[in-house]
């Protein structure tokens, strides 16, 4: 039986790098420059932002991260899960991790930025209790962006 492991990472590791360019390529692909919301390298460094990976087998099959805005909420950032592993509940996994990580730093609202041409993840999101919001922190209204909300319990 397959086993997965979500641990915390560091941006050094080369799976983590490798998931991002694939997820940055496939966001280019499918929404302007200026609906692309992704965190650059350089904030994935920051001391408020938290990366997983998701090994499968050990085998990197994706990865998400979480952007602390302290006594507020977290913002899900760069979730992705290779193609070839959709729909066995990876994503599902990986939220997980990151509602777990807020809660452990008393923070109960969990909050994220996906495109509408995402439907697989927005289903995702509304299926583990993440609800339409309007645009949030620096966010601006965007006719391709869905902003989604959970409340931790």
């Amino acid at each position: 039986m397959a086993k997965l492991v979500i641990t915390p990472e560091n941006l050094t590791c080369s799976a983590i790098q490798e998931l991002i360019r694939e997820l940055d390529n496939y966001l280019a692909e499918i929404y302007p420059p200026e609906s692309n919301h992704g965190l650059d390298i350089s904030a994935l460094l920051h001391k408020s932002v938290i990366i997983f990976l998701a090994r499968l087998d050990n085998q990197p099959v994706g990865c998400g991260a979480l952007k602390f805005f302290p006594q507020s909420y977290v913002e899900v950032k760069r979730m992705y899960t290779k193609p070839a592993f959709r729909g066995k509940g990876i994503g599902k996994k990986i939220l997980n991790q990151i509602e777990v990580t807020a809660k452990n730093a008393n923070i109960y609202t969990v909050r994220i930025e996906t495109g509408i041409y995402q439907p697989e993840a927005i289903g995702l999101y509304e299926n583990v209790g993440f609800f339409k919001v309007p645009p949030f922190g620096d966010y601006k209204a965007d006719p391709l962006s869905v902003f989604l909300e959970k409340h931790l319990v």
